[in-house]
C-alpha cells in the first residue's frame, strides 16, 4: 500500500467522523421525549416522572423515605442501616400524623415454620418499638409476623435469602379488621 493510499484512507475516515459529529438529533429527541422538569442540580431533585408526587402521600413515603428494612439470619436485631431507615420513617411519620402503619415482618426458610413465624413477629415488633422510641405514637401502629409464607424470592443462594428477612412498613388510613 502506498503512502498516498494510507493518507487518503485516514483523510476519508476523519471526514466521515466530522460528518457524523455534525449530525444533530436534538430535533428528533425533542419529538420523542417529554420535556423534563427544570433541575436545580440538588440531590433531592425528583426523578423524572415523579415531579408531582404530593408531600405526605404514600408515594412520597415509598419514594423518599423507604419502607423496607432487612435483618441477618435468625435475628430480630436492628443494624445501623435499618435504624437509619427507621429514623427517616419516624421523621416523616411525625410530620404526617394522620397515617397509621402496619409493620409486616417476614423470614426466610432457615428454620421451622413456627420458629420463622415467631422471628418475623419479633422483627415487626422491634421496628415498632424503635419507631415508638422516636416519637411515633404506638396507637398508630401494629405489628404482624408472616413467617416465610410471603417470600419475595424462592431461592437457596445466601445473598438472595436476605430479601426475605425483612420488615415492610405499610401506610394505612384505618386499622386492619380483626
Amino acid at each position: 500500500m502506498s503512502a498516498m493510499t494510507g493518507y487518503t484512507r485516514r483523510l476519508l475516515a476523519a471526514a466521515m467522523l466530522l460528518a457524523l459529529a455534525a449530525c444533530s438529533t436534538t430535533q428528533i429527541a425533542s419529538l420523542e421525549e417529554p420535556t423534563a422538569a427544570p433541575m436545580t442540580g440538588q440531590t433531592n431533585d425528583p426523578a423524572p416522572g415523579f415531579e408531582n408526587v404530593a408531600a405526605g402521600s404514600e408515594e412520597d413515603f415509598i419514594l423518599n423515605v423507604g419502607r423496607r428494612i432487612y435483618f441477618t439470619q435468625d435475628s430480630a436485631a436492628l443494624d445501623s442501616v435499618a435504624m437509619a431507615t427507621l429514623d427517616s420513617q419516624a421523621d416523616w411519620l411525625n410530620k404526617n400524623p394522620t397515617w397509621l402503619l402496619k409493620l409486616q415482618g417476614f423470614a426466610d426458610d432457615s428454620g421451622s415454620t413456627s420458629k420463622m413465624q415467631t422471628l418475623s413477629q419479633k422483627r415487626a415488633e422491634a421496628a415498632m418499638a424503635y419507631l415508638a422510641s422516636k416519637g411515633v405514637d404506638p396507637k398508630r401502629m401494629w405489628a404482624k409476623g408472616y413467617g416465610n409464607d410471603r417470600e419475595v424470592r424462592d431461592c437457596t443462594d445466601r445473598s438472595c435469602k436476605v430479601q426475605n428477612r425483612r420488615v415492610v412498613t405499610n401506610l394505612r388510613t384505618e386499622p386492619d379488621a380483626a
